[in-house]
């Protein structure tokens, strides 16, 4: 018996509806490019929630099948489609249901893209269709409300069990804390929101709402695991974070904006006086915004050529990663030569012993080197990750190699929600 409801004329791909796939693909998803789909059948919107008026891919159709409530889903190619179904697919679209459920999305909530872990894009479609979060602000209080508090499990540093643990998250005051005991008046840690980061590691953790909290403690990068195994709770947890970190970047760069605020990429003017990569807002700025050390292969330094595949939100293709012994730096570059320029500066600095007074330098202790020329600045995409470890960008070699040209130019903040994603995203 074919599939579909008995009343009304049905459509299948043997009769008049033989050409369905392609009807609705060019009446109501447009062209392909509009929608910033990558091909492949992960991606490939070949099915769609009939109660909803979306077309959605393979993997987003899993998640709709588990709201039957709100969504019913059928294969664009296989199913068969009541004429009824094919007129209200024409009379809404993704563009209609984005502007009918994504009409209050805050700023800072992270919008997912088909490479995120499968909470993140569970819960973004639960809060869209399900829990309507995005028409109703009120329902956003959970993680908008500049105030949150609860219990997570939390990974022990000494015997790895996950035990359960009271957490504070306090917009005022810019700190994230936790307790060891419910009753403790102080906390265990504090972790400031200006040097936060968190992203969800289910696979490293060994839990699918795993979420890796990074903060800076005695000017080394510390890291705390944690989960709940409610997931709504898990994604109320880490849009609460970027809720704080995006008010106190609001506080600290009023100028700036929301998508500036929200984003990835920072694009930031760069110098190198021997191994001192200095970092500015603007190229005539007096002082710099921050520098970053960089000494030899020997002392646990290393260049590689683009950026870790978990990367989000990075806007230009071209990155560079600098590993030192205490953290990460990624780095994304406009051009490919651009790229290589710095590549081959950073390489000559790595490849080069360094001298004993250079020690001091790398200790935060003074400048060394030979006190050759300065580079002139060179304009590139300084990688500020709000939910992972900070990153920059720093060229030259021995002090004689020079950047050829000065460019100018706005910030270009990385979105975060796209490439690979499918058209139910956003």
């Amino acid at each position: 018996m074919r599939r579909g409801s008995r009343c009304g004329p049905r459509l299948g791909l043997g009769d008049q509806g033989r050409g369905l796939s392609t009807l609705l693909a060019s009446s109501f998803l447009g062209p392909r490019a509009s929608l910033q789909l990558p091909p492949g059948p992960q991606t490939d919107p070949d099915w769609a929630s009939y109660t909803l008026g979306v077309f959605i891919c393979l993997s987003c159709s899993g998640i709709h099948r588990n709201i039957p409530q709100v969504s019913k889903v059928k294969s664009v190619r296989l199913d068969a489609w009541e004429e009824a179904q094919v007129e209200f697919m024409a009379s809404r679209g993704n563009n209609a249901a984005r502007d009918a459920y994504e009409s209050k999305v805050p700023p800072f909530y992270y919008r997912p893209t088909a490479s995120d872990c499968q909470l993140l894009r569970e819960q973004w479609i639960r809060a869209k269709y399900e829990r309507l979060e995005f028409t109703h602000p009120e329902k956003q209080e959970p993680y908008s409300a500049g105030y949150r508090e609860g219990f997570l499990w939390k990974r022990g540093r000494d015997n790895g069990q996950f035990l359960s643990r009271k957490f504070v998250l306090t917009e005022r005051e810019g700190s994230l804390k936790y307790f060891n005991r419910n009753d403790a008046k102080e906390p265990k840690a504090i972790m400031k929101i200006e040097h936060l980061n968190a992203t969800f590691q289910p696979a490293k953790i060994g839990h699918p709402h795993g979420l890796q909290v990074t903060y800076l403690k005695d000017n080394s990068t510390r890291n705390i695991f944690v989960y709940h195994e409610d997931g709504k709770e898990m994604v109320d947890w880490f849009n609460a974070l970027r809720a704080a970190r995006f008010h106190y970047l609001q506080v600290a760069f009023p100028g700036a904006s929301d998508a500036d605020q929200t984003e990835g990429f920072r694009k930031r003017w760069f110098t190198m006086d021997d191994r001192r990569l200095m970092y500015f807002k603007d190229p005539l700025d007096a002082f710099a915004r921050g520098e970053v050390f960089i000494g030899s292969r020997e002392s646990g330094y290393t260049v590689l050529d683009g950026l870790p595949p978990s990367t989000q939100g990075h806007h230009w293709p071209h990155g560079i990663t600098i590993i030192t012994p205490e953290r990460r730096f990624l780095l994304a570059c406009e051009t490919e030569s651009e790229q290589r320029a710095w590549m081959e500066a950073f390489q000559k600095v790595v490849d080069r012993p360094m001298l004993p007074q250079e020690y001091a330098g790398e200790c935060g202790l003074g400048g060394g080197g030979h006190g050759g020329p300065r580079a002139s600045f060179v304009a590139v995409t300084f990688v500020l990750f709000q939910w992972k470890p900070t990153s920059s960008i720093n060229p030259n070699g021995s002090g004689s190699w020079r950047p050829r040209h000065w460019t100018r130019g706005e910030c270009h903040p990385g979105r975060s929600g796209q490439a690979g994603q499918c058209t139910e995203e956003p």
